[in-house]
């Protein structure tokens, strides 16, 4: 973003001349820099949430698929829930 046409020049500085703001551009560029900075933010917010969901499903498929024996029977002894399937 250039917000100045003319070049600065060390100690060359008069009385009336300073750097031009944000305060100096016209509404409409203002709005502008405003939306695009705002895009800006939600586009990479967006690609986060993507990133963080895409790699929770990576992590979660590649734990179920490399499953060990003990991960298949860790609740075998289990003696919780006695009365399911006794047919009662």
């Amino acid at each position: 973003m250039k917000f100045c046409s003319h070049s600065r020049s060390f100690g060359n500085f008069s009385e009336g001349h300073h750097d031009s703001t944000v305060e100096d551009l016209p509404q409409e560029d203002q709005e502008s820099t405003l939306f695009r900075t705002i895009g800006w933010i939600s586009a990479g917010l967006g690609a986060v949430a993507l990133g963080l969901f895409v790699g929770r499903e990576l992590r979660l498929r590649y734990k179920f698929n490399h499953r060990t024996p003990y991960d298949f029977y860790a609740h075998a002894g289990d003696e919780e829930n006695v009365d399911f399937g006794l047919g009662i």
